[in-house]
């Protein structure tokens, strides 16, 4: 509290319900086996500068930090969760497809396809 007024933080990773729906549907039909955790990653590339990253792992590595979100894991690496603190994982089904998206107010620029972006 900085001079008698509240401030409310951004969570470092929000993740919705329906990011959630959708990572723990994959697990129960097998695209990845139970108690393994969702990644998010960020490396070099795509379009705009940096591209995001969705993946499976048995288990955290010891540089991730963990968010979890009814039961679901979701982990990031310390470098990474620079680049997207603030963000939301959310889960998309639209008319030209379905797909993870990543909503990061830190992203100056991305790119059409929604998968890359500039700082």
């Amino acid at each position: 509290m900085a001079d008698g007024v509240a401030t409310m933080e951004r969570p470092a990773l929000a993740i919705s319900p329906g990011a959630v729906k959708r990572i723990r549907a994959m697990q129960e039909r097998g695209d990845a086996a139970p108690g393994t955790v969702f990644r998010i990653s960020v490396s070099g590339g795509g379009c705009s500068g940096f591209q995001y990253g969705f993946s499976f792992d048995e288990k955290p590595a010891s540089d991730d930090v963990v968010f979890e979100a009814d039961g679901v894991r979701v982990v990031v690496d310390e470098v990474s969760l620079e680049l997207v603190k603030g963000s939301e994982l959310s889960y998309v089904e639209d008319l030209v497809g379905s797909f993870f998206k990543m909503t990061n107010p830190n992203a100056k620029s991305s790119c059409g396809c929604g998968t890359s972006f500039s700082l």
